[in-house]
């Protein structure tokens, strides 16, 4: 029959399948239909506009088959009205609203069908959008809603009324007074209405439709269900409510609630809806609630519970609408807490103290010493009894705990307090130590809840105190991480003191990360949140133990990641617990099967647990705990932990058997010297034994999984590498050592495991110390093999490589193992490495190269090795790399092959390049080879004074005199005024080239030039610019030890005071005076303190600059001298009474926020108010500029504010975890309002938030999606130039690319219905509208996140 469809249907092709809807045969009735959605789906909007016939006749055929005795036809009649109300004519909707609203479904069963059919048509109907002028369509579905559907629900009408007399609405479909019952399907039209039409529903339908849902709320004719779904309609009534008509709503339900004859339910619908609000409307509702708040808390107070007890005493029985009244008010409170925290701040105490009071509201079970810390534990056998719901509940004899609804209570309970923790923990209630010491023993003493849902959303609640204690502190280098860093080395952000090719060094990281280090066990502070928690750390032991000893799957996996959170955070802390745990975890690992309980969804988000995550749990702990703690902790109990992990790591679930090998990793380590000294070496043999044979099982089975045999060939490259000393050697065989490498070397050859035996090689590489435990056959082929991998498109294979390689290559057995053949191999892989296309390998394959040249010169300086160097240096270089640069020329120079290279380096590149950095190779290549290299310092000297050479060779020829006197030092025989001389030259490049190599020169021979340096800085006039460059220079040399100065600093820095006033020499000065404050901390951080007070607002701004280009510095002696003076200075620049100085300060935070998180971190208490009230805008500062007819704003503190938004965001990314989330998300949302930079930071700062804190951007979601609409539909003048044209697009861009983030992060938000549809409203049609509107634009942005991998 679809055969007839065409592709381009008329109202005629509509006509002639309409007879077929009347069919007696229901398939012909089913294919007609289906038939007709096509035809109505294909079909131009206007096909049926012009055949009003057609078009009746059409809904009147629909209309029929909704009453069909077929299911199916009933459905597919539904799907048809769709595209239908879409092609009609706008004067037949409202007879079909009409005449759907009318609909009894005679012959079919089902009677919410004509409901179902209004919600289609309501949602299909062309709707308005909030700030966008509505078009004809909008209005013309607005009109028809309003004059039919409205009345309809109603029974009355309540805009428009007609001017001529009409019959009687009939009985609404929500009126309580017909006979029929009331329909839960109705309400929910009348949700869709709201959510569709609430920007143009007239006001007064917006309170007659409010009266109606409070009218079926007080009755008691109507069912608990259409009384819910009332209740979320009115959440989103309240939306469309004006500010009067919001305060008379609020007004009417404080009557009600101070009604002495209020009945439980009612009060309970009250509260519901109080609370449904708070959600829906936050903004608007934040200040009612300090008239509403108390009316909440008065259902959880202590006089209520305690009347409650005394009469259940008397009667016998709990009436159990009050545990609803309570369950009401609590769910409420979630909601004031979640939505409104800044308004519940005064309520505070009596907040924790409900909540508190009903987590332990038990009444059917008496515990007398419910006071006392720690209670009445239940015995072990009655907590087996109990530790399986299911089976608990399902017994005979027990129907008369099916009544017992408190355990709802105090589910509600646990779960505001987890709303209290995330929303007030930081910066705040966990700060002042009253989460610790109110809420957390109560929550440890509850552990003994009889319900497994309570007791797991307890533990969760538990866990996340215990989480946010630990947020921020450490910040820890696990193996993965190291190596990562290690294949991706990021140019170092600190200034250290010794040579920066330490950015190449990756021994230290793999020392770190393969547990050479022991674990330092960090003294807990005395106070703060961490000794609190050591405090309380017996209770939850004494606590978990028992329930450790249970049936129940997910109380165990729950209570071990708990356990877990503890180890995360105190680094430690549970060494003298060890031995009161170890069973039940032990036991927990090898559990293969047990009971099949299942954890609801709780508010940590597990999901349900089995014993292979349960297993999983365990497993993690044991590793966490043998990474954290002490190798002596462990021993007494390895006969136990070391079966039953070996067991775990053959397990056929590759998760169980990855998380295993893990967790022998973290073995190894302890068990290996240097951390094994405390306890007998030998006595580690055979555990280890145990280990390496598994382990070697594991990277041999082909079977394995690719994730477990990766995982075991990191733990096999750990072992290989932590026996690798004089010390550990002893611990595994030569044997077994030669067996495991060869194994390595086997799997380097194995694509899938390629990567993992790369980063095990690096290990044992880097780590092994001495040559007799590496063979020179296995060093060569595996050089090779390595070498080889470099020519791969994967980059981390290449990174990682390289990074192996140069370990190998440096290693101390490796030196000899190498011959003619494998060098001649190694060159010619790396020589394609040396260009600026990937400088991550860049400067390891230099590093590799010069040490190779320094074994080998003659095999490997080649004019390949020259060629390439020439061309790299005509490419920009610096930092890390050129150090790697100068290495391998040093090396070239010592060894007497540099001839061809300064040959290169003069004719190829010579002015090409960058002079500084030419001038730096050809001069130390010039010093280091001597008379082989064929030129002299004369000849460079003779072309530096040649005054009719062109300026790039004249700063070229300086910059090698410079180079050559810093390396050559006192036996340079050039003086001061060589340099000198050049600051008369005419030309702009010539005399700063100079004053840079007379630093240089002068570095290198202090006392010769320095005193001559300073006395002409002295004279004043333009020279100062210039010797503050060589200040400067000379300062840098100091600071990395290769210059002594302690003689001249005073001098140094009263000239650089004095110098630094001029407006031209402030920026250097400043840099000046920060590197001489980090020479010589203890005489000059003092002083720069002081300075800070000094009543010039230029130098305070020039003392600011100074100080934040000290902060990037890590040295000892610096950090120590500035732990004391920090803050201090910080505040007073914060407090600066110029806005450009405290811009700067701001600067200067976001600088220590990077540099010195170990500082600012606790004490952000102080800074952080600073900061937030720089990002207010300040009205005072904006004024009024005429320029000609026009007049234009300008704001004085926009720069002011960038900076405080560009702090707040560095704050989050390095102190999330101190801030207070209510006030740094108030200011994100009104940054949102601010100017277009502001806004593209706040942007960027909330695809941050969705990850670090997805509950409280969920909850601003609303807020969000009212400023993301009006920045889109910000409609340009027509005289627009194209600058404000461009941003209105990356405006808008951005907000788009945002909105599809939240989307995809919050997907629940976009899409919610039923007895969510009252959160997030805004946002949803927020979304529908930008999904329709923007439709193409969404599309490439989801391609091009796509193309870029997010």
């Amino acid at each position: 029959m679809s055969n007839q469809v065409t592709s381009n249907p008329t109202s005629q092709t509509v006509a002639q399948l309409l007879p077929k809807l009347h069919d007696v045969d229901p398939d012909y009735r089913f294919m007609s239909l289906n038939d007709l959605f096509t035809v109505l789906s294909i079909g131009k909007p206007d096909f049926l506009h012009n055949d009003y016939n057609t078009a009746a006749r059409a809904v009147d055929g629909i209309l029929k088959t909704l009453d069909d005795q077929n299911g199916e036809v009933q459905n597919l009649a539904i799907k048809c009205l769709a595209p239908l109300v879409t092609k009609i004519p706008s004067s037949i909707l409202p007879p079909l609203l009409e005449k759907l609203s009318n609909l009894n479904t005679e012959n079919s069963v089902d009677s919410s069908i004509p409901a179902v059919a209004l919600r289609t048509v309501v949602t299909t109907l062309p709707r308005p959008v909030t700030g966008v002028l509505p078009s004809k369509e909008v209005t013309e579905a607005y009109s028809a809603i309003s004059r039919v559907l409205i009345p309809r629900l109603l029974g009355r009408i309540v805009a428009n009324k007609p001017k001529v007399k009409l019959p009687a609405v009939p009985a609404g479909m929500l009126d309580i007074d017909s006979n029929k019952e009331l329909d839960p399907e109705a309400v929910d039209v009348l949700i869709e209405v709201v959510r569709c039409f609430g920007p143009m529903l007239q006001q007064s339908e917006v309170e007659a439709l409010q009266g109606q849902l409070i009218t079926i709320l007080e009755t008691d004719r109507a069912s608990s269900v259409v009384k819910k779904r009332s209740v979320v309609a009115v959440s989103i009534l309240a939306l469309y409510l004006t500010d009067d008509g919001l305060g008379r709503f609020v007004s009417l339900i404080i009557e009600s609630l101070r009604n002495p004859h209020l009945t439980l339910v009612q009060r309970r619908l009250y509260i519901t809806i109080l609370g449904s609000m708070a959600r829906s409307i936050s903004v608007r509702f934040g200040p009612y609630l300090k008239t509403l708040a108390p009316f909440v808390l008065s259902a959880l107070s202590r006089e209520e519970l305690d009347d409650q007890l005394e009469n259940s005493a008397e009667d016998g029985e709990a009436d159990p609408e009050t545990d609803d009244v309570r369950e009401a008010a609590l769910v409420a409170v979630d909601g004031f807490l979640s939505s409104c925290g800044g308004e519940m701040r005064p309520y505070t105490e009596e907040t924790i103290a409900a909540l508190l009071r009903f987590l332990k509201y038990d009444p059917n079970y008496n515990d007398d010493d419910d006071e006392e810390m720690g209670g009445t534990q239940p015995e072990e056998d009655d907590l087996d009894d109990f530790g399986d719901d299911d089976d608990f509940e399902a017994e005979a004899g027990f129907d008369d705990d099916d009544d017992d609804a408190s355990w709802k209570v105090r589910r509600c309970a646990a779960k505001a307090l987890y709303t209290v923790i995330s929303t007030r923990g930081s910066g705040d209630l966990l700060d002042d130590g009253t989460l610790y010491a109110q809420v957390a023993p109560v929550l440890v003493q509850r552990f003994n809840e009889r319900e497994e849902n309570v007791r797991l959303e307890v533990i969760a609640t538990m866990s996340s105190l215990i989480r946010k204690t630990g947020e921020g502190i450490h910040v820890q280098l696990s193996a993965e991480d190291a190596s990562d860093y290690v294949n991706h080395a990021p140019q170092s952000r600190k200034r250290r003191r010794e040579s920066s090719t330490a950015t190449f060094d990756t021994k230290l990281l793999l020392s770190m990360s393969a547990g050479l280090t022991s674990p330092t066990v960090e003294p807990v502070p005395a106070s703060g949140p961490r000794a609190d928690l050591a405090r309380l750390t017996p209770a939850i032991i004494k606590a978990t133990t028992k329930l450790l000893k249970g049936n129940s799957i997910s109380t165990k996996q729950a209570l071990i990641n708990l356990l877990d959170d503890i180890v995360s955070v105190q680094h430690g802390g549970l060494s003298e617990y060890f031995s009161q745990i170890v069973d039940p975890i032990i036991e927990a690992i090898k559990a293969t099967s047990g009971s099949a309980s299942s954890s609801t969804a709780i508010t940590s988000g597990a999901a349900s647990a089995t014993s292979n995550t349960l297993r999983i749990a365990a497993l993690h702990l044991i590793g966490d705990i043998a990474s954290t703690h002490s190798s002596s902790v462990l021993q007494p109990y390895l006969p136990k932990i070391i079966p039953g992990v070996v067991l775990a790591v053959k397990d056929k679930f590759y998760k169980v058997s990855s998380e295993a090998i893990g967790t022998v990793e973290q073995l190894v380590k302890a068990l290996t010297p240097p951390r094994s000294r405390t306890v007998g070496q030998q006595d580690h043999k055979a555990d280890l034994q145990q280990l390496y044979n598994v382990m070697v099982g594991r990277v041999s089975a082909n079977d394995a999984d690719v994730e477990v045999r990766q995982r075991a060939i990191q733990a096999l490259g750990i072992l290989l590498a932590r026996t690798a000393s004089p010390e550990g050697s002893s611990l595994l065989s030569a044997v077994d050592r030669n067996a495991a490498l060869d194994m390595l070397s086997e799997r380097l050859k194995n694509e899938t495991t390629r990567l993992a035996a790369v980063h095990a090689i690096d290990t044992v590489a880097a780590l092994t110390t001495t040559k007799e435990y590496l063979s020179p056959k296995w060093i060569r082929e595996v050089s090779l093999e390595l070498s080889a991998q470099l020519r791969k498109a994967n980059r981390s294979l290449r990174g990682a490589s390289l990074a192996a390689l140069k370990n190998l290559v440096v290693a101390p057995a490796a030196r000899s193992a190498l011959d003619a053949k494998t060098i001649d191999g190694l060159v010619s892989a790396l020589l394609p490495l040396l260009t600026t296309v990937d400088l991550h390998l860049l400067g390891p394959a230099l590093l590799v190269l010069s040490v190779l040249v320094a074994d080998n010169p003659k095999h490997v300086v080649n004019d390949q090795l020259n060629k390439a160097l020439c061309d790299l240096l005509t490419a920009t270089l610096g930092g890390a790399v050129l150090e790697a640069v100068l290495a391998l020329v040093t090396n070239i120079g010592q060894n007497g092959v540099g001839q061809n290279l300064m040959a290169g380096l003069l004719k190829e590149v010579s002015i090409n390049g960058d002079p500084a950095v030419v001038g730096k190779v050809i001069g130390t290549l010039l010093v280091y080879g001597g008379p082989s290299v064929g030129v002299n310092v004369d000849n460079f000297l003779t072309e530096a004074v040649n005054p009719e050479s062109d300026d790039p060779r004249r700063c070229l020829a300086l910059a090698v005199l410079g180079e050559a006197g810093l390396r050559m030092g006192t036996k340079s025989p050039l003086k001061p005024s060589t340099f000198t001389a050049q600051f008369k030259s005419k030309s702009d490049k010539v005399p700063l080239a100079a004053a840079v190599a007379l630093g240089r020169a002068g570095a290198g021979n202090i006392p010769l030039y320095l005193p001559e340096i300073l006395s002409t800085m002295g004279k004043g006039g333009s020279a100062q610019y210039l010797l503050l460059h060589s200040i400067k220079e000379i300062l840098q040399q100091a600071s990395n030890n290769s210059a002594d100065i302690s003689n001249y600093t005073k001098q140094i820095w009263e000239r650089l005071l004095s110098a630094s006033q001029a407006e031209d020499n402030k920026a250097v000065g400043a840099e000046c005076i920060g590197r001489l404050a980090i020479i010589e901390p203890m005489t000059y951080i003092p002083q720069l303190q002081n300075y800070l007070k000094n009543p010039t607002p230029s130098v305070r701004a020039m003392i600011i600059q100074a100080i934040r280009y000290t902060l990037p510095d890590s040295d000892e002696a610096f950090d120590a001298v500035l732990k004391t003076t920090l803050i201090d200075m910080l505040g007073l620049m914060l407090r600066d009474t110029e806005l450009e100085n405290r811009r700067l300060a701001l600067t200067t935070l976001n600088s220590a926020s990077h540099n010195k998180p170990d500082l600012i971190i606790p004490n952000l208490g102080l800074l952080l108010p600073l900061v937030m009230q720089e990002s207010v805008i300040k009205p005072e500062l904006i004024r009024e500029v005429t320029m000609g007819p026009f007049k234009h704003k300008i704001d004085d503190g926009l720069e002011l504010r960038k900076s405080a938004y560009e702090t707040l965001y560095s704050l989050m990314e390095t102190a999330f975890s101190r801030i207070n989330i209510l006030d740094f998300y108030d200011r994100i949302i009104a940054g949102l309002q601010d100017e277009h930079d502001i806004r593209a930071l706040c942007n960027l700062m909330l695809t941050k938030l969705v990850i670090l804190d997805p509950d409280e951007t969920s909850r601003r979601l609303d807020a969000i999606a009212d400023y993301f609409r009006t920045i889109i539909s910000l409609k340009l003048k027509d005289n627009a130039v194209k600058q404000e044209v461009e941003k209105q697009e990356e405006a808008v861009k951005s907000v788009l690319r945002v909105t599809l983030l939240l989307h995809a992060a919050i997907p629940g938000a976009s899409s919610s219905i039923g007895t969510q549809a009252g959160v997030h409203q805004t946002w949803r049609t927020y979304w529908e509208w930008v999904e329709k509107d923007f439709e193409g634009q969404l599309r490439s942005l989801r391609e091009e996140s796509k193309d870029s991998g997010y």
